[in-house]
């Protein structure tokens, strides 16, 4: 048991709950300890006296007495935390970008990113191995489909996660995908703009095109260009949306007549086309590239290298990397 502190509230702690900020510092205290210190005045922020629900900002220095729990330890994991090893060294081979903000992870084809029926590990789950010395788990800021491969972008800290939501939300982050259609489309560039509904499946949810109006609707907008083909067998597409629907890119490339290859809910089997022989039947869609505000200003770009089944089908098909690059800076 330490003596009395004085801990300086931090610029990523800015807007927190008084009582949040004691459970992320000190998570053996419980609520009702907190409360009994709180009454007592021996808690104070800047001097005077607070409540539970008083929101901290950052320079404020909260006023700490003796207490029977210790702070979060930084050094080493502890022994207790080793079960998340496993998912600490996945998670490192998947990194791409790491500063003291923001993560951007290169994900696997096949993990999930949060969890649901049947899913035992995902993304989510796997972020307690890094959680950091004060306790604070990084932070999911967007999804890519269990089946996508590429950028996906982790807040390593609540200030950051509210910067990097609001630029999802207002739209000011470009995110480029590559897929391999089946077919070419008859425009090598073009727009798509359609509206969108979720359905119930025996398989799950699935999204279908809808009417203006119609109940549980939403607008979804895409933009595609050709970057080469296989003959008119196949076509390798940069695909960027411009609103974020669930399974938009793989909707609006059936939508055009070009599912993306391997695509277990929207390709649709044509027994007038044969499957290209060598390529894998999983889904050929990867989020290559993000260009993103970074919280602590400027802008975030980083490029994913494809994964191990879609390097295989471009090398199968003579399609160069190089050449879907000039878009990506």
């Amino acid at each position: 048991m330490a003596g009395i502190e004085h801990i300086r509230v931090e610029a990523d702690e800015a807007g927190m709950r008084l009582d949040r900020w004691f459970k992320t510092r000190y998570p053996g205290l419980g609520f009702g300890p907190l409360q009994k210190l709180l009454r007592s005045g021996q808690v104070r922020v800047d001097g005077g006296r607070v409540k539970s629900d008083t929101r901290v900002q950052p320079g404020q220095m909260v006023r700490i007495p003796p207490i029977e729990v210790d702070a979060k330890k930084t050094g080493p994991i502890a022994s207790k935390e080793l079960k998340h090893s496993g998912d600490a060294e996945l998670l490192s081979r998947m990194l791409l970008h790491e500063d003291d903000k923001v993560f951007v992870l290169n994900k696997p084809a096949g993990l999930a990113v949060q969890g649901g029926s049947g899913v035992t590990r995902h993304i989510d789950k796997m972020l307690d191995a890094w959680v950091s010395a004060k306790g604070e788990k990084p932070r999911l800021v967007h999804r890519l489909d269990r089946d996508t491969s590429g950028v996906l972008v982790i807040a390593r800290t609540r200030g950051a996660a509210q910067k990097l939501t609001a630029a999802f939300r207002e739209r000011d982050t470009k995110k480029t995908y590559w897929a391999l259609v089946k077919g070419v489309p008859r425009k090598h560039e073009d727009k798509i703009s359609t509206w969108l509904v979720k359905e119930q499946t025996p398989d799950g949810d699935r999204m279908r095109i809808a009417k203006h109006g119609e109940e549980g609707a939403d607008h979804a907008v895409s933009y595609y260009r050709v970057i080469d083909t296989a003959a008119q067998r196949l076509a390798w597409l940069e695909m960027e949306p411009y609103t974020g629907r669930t399974h938009q890119l793989r909707v609006h490339a059936l939508y055009m007549g070009h599912p993306i290859i391997g695509d277990p809910k929207y390709f649709i089997d044509d027994p007038n086309w044969d499957f290209p022989g060598g390529i894998q039947k999983r889904l050929h869609l990867h989020a290559r590239h993000i260009d993103i505000p970074h919280p602590a200003g400027g802008r975030l770009k980083v490029t994913a290298p494809l994964p191990p089944h879609m390097v295989q089908s471009w090398n199968l098909l003579g399609f160069n990397e190089v050449d879907g690059e000039k878009e990506e800076d």
